[in-house]
């Protein structure tokens, strides 16, 4: 059975930091490209930061670059995405993508809070 477990959301300060993580089963994580998507309240879902299977090809978008760092760990089926330098624009729900050759599974976190 897959499952991908979310967590990481809540509340947070502008200039703070957050860190989510997604712990999946079920599928071969290891072959996964995984990635983070938002999506603000009114607004629609965009990607956030992706990473390769191998770990390589990664990519933080738009406001996020510079900021959000994407990581994954294969030994502990994890992704995670540490976000630096909050701003009020970061509230949004976040979502973990695992996308393989014949399998595409996401997870909805919990909406994070941008707020002083």
């Amino acid at each position: 059975q897959v499952q991908l477990v979310e967590s990481g959301g809540g509340l947070g300060e502008p200039g703070g930091s957050l860190r989510h993580s997604c712990v999946a089963s079920g599928f071969t994580f290891a072959v996964a490209a995984l990635s983070w998507h938002r999506q603000a309240p009114g607004k629609g879902r965009e990607l956030v930061a992706h990473i390769g299977g191998g770990g390589d090809a990664i990519t933080e978008m738009g406001s996020a670059k510079g900021r959000f760092t994407i990581s994954r760990d294969n030994t502990k089926n994890a992704v995670y995405l540490q976000m630096n330098d909050l701003k009020p624009e970061d509230t949004a729900v976040y979502y973990c993508r695992a996308l393989g050759l014949d399998f595409d599974y996401w997870r909805k976190g919990t909406l994070v809070t941008i707020s002083s």
